[in-house]
């Protein structure tokens, strides 16, 4: 793995701005917040980030493999500040961006209490999950991992009217706990064992971990401390315990857009696991695949059982994860930029779904399928973006899904055989069943007795935020070839680890 000469970057800082902008606006916000109004000023700030992040995309040269844009700050002790972009780096910051720019517009029409320490809390975690982005050390994208989930943590519960949200954000912490504990660990025996082969200081630098070999025990230790670490935060099966809980009972939309719609997880371990421990991971590929097979199917089957909207997209979240997870290991380059498509397609498909799902609870001040039903003819462009949303998530013909899934599935026909590939296909299938189902009964289904008043009409805002997430789901599944051609380089020179062109 190599980084540009420091003659080829540029000479303003573009990563610390775009880490730093979302946590002046948090400060702003929590300073003056009771004068100001919140959700205009969060938008802005929210803009002015997604404005960055473009202009960190025009400053990259997609076509080249190496970091770019590299910053360094020494550090006392081994907590180093080194950060660096490629093209996978800036297809997820373009997603964080777009994702929290949404955010602000969703909170105003949904009249949530306390909009000012609400978008403080928000753009803190958007400017924390940034240098998790950005990063190129280990042991900061640690430290901020744990910061990024306490205030996840907060927003699960602070923002939420259910009784139960208490204990789900307890299960929550607990389980991100775990995995926070199970990450620093590995993160700690990767900085030991670069220690004792080299005879220098501790070092947590990807570039550094990913020249120097680890011993096969030590590397299938240090592996599975990674993988579960950030696997309990992707969440993959068997790992997603938390889930259900949060999504039930947790804030309505604004803590699961920021959990799920950015797939951090999955950008930690194609980031920091597959470069680092490339022999370990291909001792180990087929037993993370296997478990993933069974996670489409399980939590498939599982979504076909909710009555709630919510954990129905929740365990959707689940299946999807698990093909994307499947792609990761089939360690093909093209199975890789079809997994990194598909975690950025997930994210901001079921982004749209949770944000729809919690217009529809504006109004009926429920997510029961058995009480829902009669939507499309009052609210039919937010019903048609759920729909659109739900398709790009089983990968149909012209949303962003289809080619990302093509290229998973014809990997794993190569490195796996059919029988997996056709599994994780079936699962799939089942994915479509499930999604188009809850579709149906949500807002094509007769209107259920009893329900009340005739439900509100979508207003000005709401029908922007859902055109907005309708367009560019389109734009983007039209195309692709320009997100494919953004992590092309990064993910062949990943490939090269694996043996392959």
């Amino acid at each position: 793995m190599t980084e540009l000469p420091w003659n080829e970057h540029v000479s303003l800082p573009l990563l610390a701005l775009l880490q730093l902008l979302p946590l002046v606006g948090a400060g702003v916000l929590l300073w003056w917040g009771g004068r100001l109004r919140a959700a205009f000023f969060g938008g802005v700030f929210a803009f002015a980030e997604l404005a960055l992040a473009l202009w960190v995309y025009g400053s990259m040269d997609v076509a080249n493999p190496a970091f770019q844009l590299a910053e360094r700050l020494e550090l006392p002790g081994p907590l180093s500040y080194h950060a660096g972009a490629d093209g996978i780096t800036v297809l997820f910051v373009l997603l964080a961006a777009l994702t929290v720019a949404l955010l602000p517009f969703y909170v105003y029409v949904r009249r949530l209490s306390d909009q000012s320490r609400l978008m403080a809390v928000m753009l803190a975690a958007e400017g924390v999950m940034m240098s998790l982005l950005v990063s190129l050390d280990l042991l900061w994208f640690t430290v901020a991992s744990a910061v990024e989930l306490a205030l996840f943590g907060y927003l699960v519960g602070r923002w939420s009217d259910s009784p139960e949200k208490d204990a789900a954000m307890r299960r929550f912490l607990q389980f991100q706990g775990v995995g926070l504990s199970m990450l620093l660990a590995g993160v700690l025996l990767l900085g030991w064992s670069h220690h004792d082969a080299t005879g220098l200081g501790w070092n947590f630098d990807l570039l550094a971990l990913a020249d120097q070999a680890v011993s096969r025990d030590l590397g299938a230790v240090i592996f599975f401390l990674l993988f579960y670490g950030l696997g309990l935060r992707a969440p993959i099966f068997p790992f997603h315990g938390w889930l259900p809980g949060v999504a039930l009972h947790g804030n309505m939309a604004v803590a699961p857009v920021l959990l799920l719609g950015v797939k951090v997880g999955i950008y930690g371990i194609v980031r920091f696991i597959l470069p680092i421990l490339p022999e370990v991971v291909t001792a180990w590929y087929p037993y993370v695949t296997g478990f993933a097979a069974a996670g489409v199917f399980y939590a498939a089957l599982l979504a076909f059982q909710q009555s709630n909207l919510r954990l129905l997209i929740a365990f959707a979240v689940v299946s999807h994860t698990s093909l994307v997870i499947i792609g990761i290991f089939s360690l093909d380059p093209a199975a890789f930029q079809g997994s990194l498509l598909l975690a950025v397609n997930f994210g901001f498909a079921a982004t749209a779904m949770m944000l729809m799902v919690g217009l529809v609870h504006r109004r009926t001040r429920t997510t029961n399928l058995a009480r829902l039903g009669g939507l499309f003819d009052r609210i039919p462009l937010l019903a048609l973006t759920f729909l659109v949303a739900g398709l790009a998530i089983v990968g149909m013909p012209g949303t962003p899904g289809f080619d990302a899934a093509h290229l998973v599935l014809e990997a794993g026909i190569q490195r796996f055989g059919a029988l997996t590939t056709v599994a994780a296909a079936l699962g799939n299938v089942v994915a479509a069943g499930f999604l188009l189902w809850a579709f149906q009964r949500a807002f094509l289904a007769p209107t259920p007795p009893g329900r009340g008043p005739m439900v509100e009409r979508a207003n000005a805002l709401e029908l922007a935020i859902a055109g907005t997430l309708l367009v560019v789901m389109l734009f983007a599944g039209f195309r692709m070839e320009s997100l494919l051609a953004m992590v092309d380089a990064p993910v062949k020179a990943l490939a090269l680890r694996y043996g392959n062109v």
